[in-house]
């Protein structure tokens, strides 16, 4: 609890040898020394940060806990063990020096403005959930996401009231946090002698406003990082309050580390168990605050020189692009180029932003889109294992508001706030979707914005704001009918309007397709993932383990940004107007437009493909090389998606049908015909078309319901 105890400091009376250590005075001067007289490399840092502080008029200053533990151990472990009694010690001593410095003859009674002091420490981090009542009133330092700040409020350090009555003036000081304050009852002024004396009423004091002190303060609640939380269980969360110089340091979304006092406040107005006089809300009162830095800004991660060395060596590796698909989920068989895919997700393009303020995303988007048991859903949770950042979330368990933002009203000022969601949360990583064709249309739609434009747009409850979602979105979905079905065309499969389909870089149509040659290699090697052995060839490759990769990707994501070459963008242009001519031509032999367009978006899909390719060898220059290779995985995607099974007009679907009738009626099972007698009968007497008959045998062929025989001479009917 913080206790506001009043200490005295003895500056003027001689020091009594049988003096305790842990006096105020003792600690003051020892905070004093530590702030004058720590050196490090000849350096005495914190003087020297003093004076620049107050110079630019911040009245701070930030200590390293390290620094003081090697300038004096009991003093750090008091700070650590009683912080809420030490730290104004330290905050005193800290203007104390201030003072010395800036007014002449340090004049102990002049009026010198509050300090702030900042900490900063490397100590173990404690989960929220590992919080408990041996730590109150300790220092602790705790990870977390920020999902809510508050506005901006004051908060009074000291009061001014005055009595109605006598007009007598007294100042309350008020402990930091959370802790709030009830005026006296009754008047304490003493009487003069001889005075004519009414006693003063109840209640007779107010505040005065204009004489009091006032800090800023903001209310954050900070959240356990999604990575850190148990299976199965929900992420904890903790207010914290932060006042002074810390506020508005961090925006929700953000990862940080925060520091601080682990206190506890009696929770107002509530009702039920929570309003029993013992029973108090924890709450953290932030002395010190550490963002995890933007990941897409430059530079933010800190790499040591051996590893950098070690990254160097990694990327001159000649089969390295090879090494790295082979890295990505080993366990899953096969699915080669839908794995180059990912590679290219995880690293991405450039980002770039053009002389007129326009914006190109770099992130690159994957769709999966096929038959179940295809391991989609395994590459999508491998991918929020290996992202640096990553959230994986599923159609049907997410609203418009849960991938975007929601507003919130706060609880006690009741006013609205901004709570950031999953795309908003995953800004500079990759947002992974699961059963993305069961959403509902009005919650798909509100993530159109934020896969092109990267950002989110809000205008809710008076609050109209754009943040940022710089996020890959890697989705899995399965067809309208389960399966994909070869006779229907791609529009006809896929449940998607054209305008997020075009927001796809790359789109893969995943078939169970039967081969037996390939239905046995995938028998043995997920039997012997059961029987826990990988297969020999896997020791063979050399892979990269997965906390290697992933701060490789961190790597290369921070310090390359590939540009194309002259040649590489002119093979690739030409190749675009290619593929438009072929999607043409396609869809004039099909006389329908193709479901699945092929826009500028794709090329500059392609160009993404294209930059990743090269980051991931740390190469500043897209070669021709990177150009075919992004052609070729682009083709195996999004245009092998285009050209699947072409359409039938509805005219010879209908006749397909009535074909498909006509056999099954003439044909009990059991029974066989030549195929030239069909012919005869069905297209010479009856009328309909050779391409119907041959359609509709390959369709019943396709179900089992006949068989052709003797070279396709005969069709025998063997099922229902």
């Amino acid at each position: 609890m913080d206790r506001a105890q009043v200490y005295t400091v003895d500056n003027l009376l001689p020091r009594d040898d049988n003096q305790a250590d842990d006096q105020p005075g003792e600690v003051l001067k020892a905070f004093r020394s530590f702030i004058l007289e720590f050196r490090l490399d000849n350096n005495f840092i914190y003087r020297d940060a003093l004076r620049t502080n107050i110079l630019i008029k911040l009245y701070m200053l930030e200590v390293d806990i390290a620094h003081l533990i090697s300038f004096n151990e009991e003093l750090a472990h008091k700070l650590a063990n009683e912080p809420s009694e030490i730290l104004p010690i330290f905050e005193n001593a800290v203007r104390d020096c201030a003072r010395r410095m800036f007014l002449t003859g340090g004049d102990s009674s002049a009026h010198f403005p509050e300090c702030q002091v900042i900490l900063r420490s490397n100590t173990n981090l404690i989960s929220i959930r590992d919080l408990d009542a041996s730590h109150i009133s300790k220092l602790v330092r705790i990870p977390g996401i920020v999902i809510g700040a508050s506005t901006m409020s004051s908060k009074a350090t000291e009061l001014q009231i005055q009595c109605r009555n006598c007009q007598s003036i007294k100042r309350i000081p008020i402990s930091g946090g959370f802790s709030g304050i009830t005026l006296p009852r009754m008047c304490d002024r003493q009487p003069l002698a001889g005075e004519d004396y009414d006693k003063c009423p109840m209640d007779p004091y107010f505040v005065v406003h204009e004489k009091s002190v006032f800090i800023d303060q903001q209310v954050l609640k900070l959240q356990e990082a999604p990575d850190m939380v148990p299976v199965g269980e929900l992420p904890r969360h903790i207010l914290v309050s932060a006042d002074r110089y810390l506020t508005n340091k961090v925006v929700p979304g953000s990862r940080c580390t925060v520091m601080g006092i682990f206190s506890i406040y009696q929770s107002k107005g509530s009702k039920g168990p929570a309003a029993a006089v013992a029973i108090r809300n924890p709450y953290i009162r932030l002395v010190g605050i550490q963002a995890d830095t933007d990941h897409t800004a430059k530079g933010s991660a800190i790499f040591s020189e051996e590893e950098e060395q070690e990254f160097l060596e990694l990327s001159r590796k000649p089969n390295l692009y090879e090494t790295i698909v082979s890295s990505l989920a080993p366990s899953i068989y096969g699915n080669q180029d839908i794995k180059k895919a990912i590679a290219c997700l995880l690293f991405g393009g450039s980002k770039k932003i053009l002389p007129d303020g326009m914006r190109l995303r770099g992130d690159i988007n994957v769709l999966l889109l096929g038959d179940p048991g295809t391991a989609k859903s395994q590459l999508l949770k491998f991918v929020e294992k290996i992202a640096p950042i990553s959230i994986y979330t599923s159609g049907k368990g997410s609203s418009a508001a849960g991938l975007t933002a929601s507003v919130q009203r706060d609880s006690q000022s009741r006013e609205f706030y901004l709570e950031g969601g999953a795309m908003v949360l995953a800004d500079g990583g990759v947002v992974c979707i699961d059963e993305f064709d069961k959403m509902r249309d009005e919650d798909r739609v509100a993530i159109h914005e934020a896969m092109e434009q990267q950002t989110i747009s809000i205008a809710k409850a008076g609050i109209t704001t754009i943040l940022n979602a710089r996020s890959s979105v890697l989705a899995a979905a399965n067809p309208i009918f389960g399966r994909y079905d070869d006779m229907k065309s791609p529009g006809e499969n896929i449940d998607f309007q054209t305008t997020i389909l075009s927001r796809f870089d790359m789109i893969f149509i995943v078939k169970d397709e039967h081969n037996p040659g390939r239905d046995e290699t995938i028998a043995h090697h997920v039997m012997n993932l059961h029987m826990n052995r990988m297969t020999e060839v896997d020791e063979v490759v050399g892979e990269i383990p997965m906390d290697k990769l992933k701060r490789y990707i961190t790597y290369c994501k921070t310090r390359c940004a590939p540009k194309l070459s002259p040649e590489a963008a002119e093979k690739l242009s030409s190749h675009f107007v290619q593929i438009r001519k072929r999607v043409h031509e396609l869809e004039s032999s099909a006389n329908e437009r193709s479901s699945i367009p092929i826009t500028v978006r794709q090329l500059e899909a392609i160009i993404r493909i294209t930059e990743s390719l090269a980051k991931m060898s740390l190469s500043p220059v897209a070669t021709e090389d990177h150009v075919d290779e992004a052609i070729r995985l682009f083709l195996a995607s999004t245009m092998d998606a285009v050209g699947q099974g072409h359409g039938m007009s509805k005219e010879l679907n209908d006749e397909v049908g009535k074909i498909e009738a006509e056999l099954r009626r003439r044909l009990p099972i059991g029974w066989s015909t030549s195929l030239a007698t069909l012919k005869r009968e069905l297209c010479g007497n009856r009328g309909y078309s050779e391409a119907a008959l041959g359609r509709a045998l390959m369709v019943m062929t396709k179900r089992d319901t006949v068989q052709m025989r003797n070279g396709g001479a005969n069709v025998y009917r063997s099922g229902v």
